[in-house]
């Protein structure tokens, strides 16, 4: 039995949901998801107490098992997409390099002879903070808010890909509270 795939999920205020066969949709303020329910689970709307529970019938089962806790997750990350949503920030270090967004594109000027274009999911929101970095220490911010986590993810992470930050300055393109493990250069020795 999954410790996580027992919990029940509470459905808050503003939120619908309801279950179409093995497809699930919950709909709020931040907007629309559908998934995909795996066949050997079972999932329940329980309107009475405004929650959702996610049944295992085959607890002998290891792959069940699995599942279990894995479509419960999905879930509750739908349903707290579709109320609160999800924000990633993420920071540009490096002299000289900007960001902007132009005609639904990501247009990210970091070094490379030409700008790199990435397209914007349609439910992924882009705000930035501080579009260019001023020297090494003030770096370009913006956010990425939306309410698949997901798809919020997914695009961060293509984002991020681009340039990662390097090891030695830290130059690149990194998560607001990513740490990176910087490497010393090269010392010389003075010959003698």
């Amino acid at each position: 039995m999954s410790r996580i795939g027992k919990k029940p999920i509470e459905i808050p205020s503003g939120v619908t949901v309801e279950l179409v066969g093995k497809t699930f949709k919950a709909s709020g303020p931040k907007g629309k998801l559908e998934f995909q329910c795996h066949p050997d689970i079972k999932v329940e709307v329980d309107s009475a107490s405004k929650s959702i529970v996610v049944d295992n019938p085959s607890p002998d089962n290891r792959f069940c098992n699995a599942m279990h806790g894995t479509v419960r997750a999905l879930v509750s990350n739908m349903v707290t997409g579709v109320s609160k949503g999800f924000e990633r920030k993420m920071e540009i270090f490096g002299t000289g390099y900007n960001i902007k967004e132009q005609g639904g594109k990501l247009v990210l000027s970091i070094g490379f002879c030409h700008p790199i274009e990435l397209v914007i999911p349609k439910s992924v929101k882009l705000s930035i903070e501080v579009p260019a970095t001023r020297g090494n220490d003030v770096p370009a911010k913006f956010s990425l808010a939306g309410p698949d986590k997901h798809e919020l993810g997914q695009f961060a992470a293509n984002v991020r890909k681009v340039r990662p930050p390097e090891p030695y300055k830290g130059k690149g393109i990194r998560y607001a509270d990513e740490h990176v493990r910087r490497k010393e250069g090269k010392a010389f020795a003075s010959g003698g």
